[in-house]
């Protein structure tokens, strides 16, 4: 019986020894992977990312326009045409019609409403289209990278900067409906729709797809 014992625990020390050697070599050998390498010094400009839709950004504009139109006119509308007249202030009378719209305060403030909301709808809509990214194009070299936007009136907006400059919020295989990209010194994000098609995954990845970190000065 003692015999047994003792073989049952040799048994079981040989066995754990080789499970350990056998995980210190996977271990090993895992660390020893190197990494997929990308070669980022592209010997003529490569497009990364490609988002062509016009004629959505057309529509959306126009549509602003016309609301920019409409709250203007009731802008003036409200200034010009509102004249200050006597309301009947007795109990019996309706909250709302003892409001003299033609009072300055009331006037003035409708006019100035309805224009800022009419300029908020557009100035929106413009940020939005000069931010949305139609083009990605990491030039010849690997250092410099242009952002290619919509513009309101239809045309292409360029901006390139060192790759450097560029940071991206989050990772590609994560993001659902947009991308946004930081470019240092530019207000707001420059937004990739997720609806776009990646033409070189891989390098956008170790590109513009990193997130990069500025340190702050003063």
């Amino acid at each position: 019986m003692i015999g047994l014992c003792r073989a049952r625990d040799v048994f079981t020390k040989i066995i754990t020894r080789s499970t350990v050697n056998n995980f210190q070599i996977s271990k090993i050998r895992y660390s020893n992977e190197r990494p997929l390498d990308v070669n980022t010094n592209v010997a003529k400009d490569v497009i990364l990312f490609k988002y062509d839709n016009s004629r959505f950004f057309k529509i959306v504009n126009i549509f602003a326009a016309c609301q920019f139109v409409f709250w203007s006119y009731l802008s003036v509308f409200s200034y010009t045409t509102l004249r200050d007249a006597p309301v009947d202030q007795s109990k019996e009378t309706a909250w709302w019609r003892k409001i003299n719209l033609g009072e300055n305060k009331y006037r003035n403030s409708l006019a100035l409403i309805s224009f800022a909301i009419g300029y908020g709808i557009l100035t929106v809509t413009w940020m939005y289209t000069l931010k949305s990214v139609r083009y990605l194009i990491l030039h010849q070299g690997g250092q410099n990278i242009s952002l290619v936007t919509y513009t309101p009136f239809g045309g292409n907006r360029i901006l390139t900067v060192n790759l450097k400059n560029v940071s991206c919020k989050e990772s590609r295989t994560v993001a659902k409906s947009q991308l946004p990209i930081k470019v240092k010194g530019h207000y707001l994000h420059y937004i990739l729709d997720m609806r776009g098609d990646f033409k070189n995954p891989k390098l956008f990845d170790y590109t513009a797809g990193l997130q990069r970190k500025w340190r702050k000065i003063g």
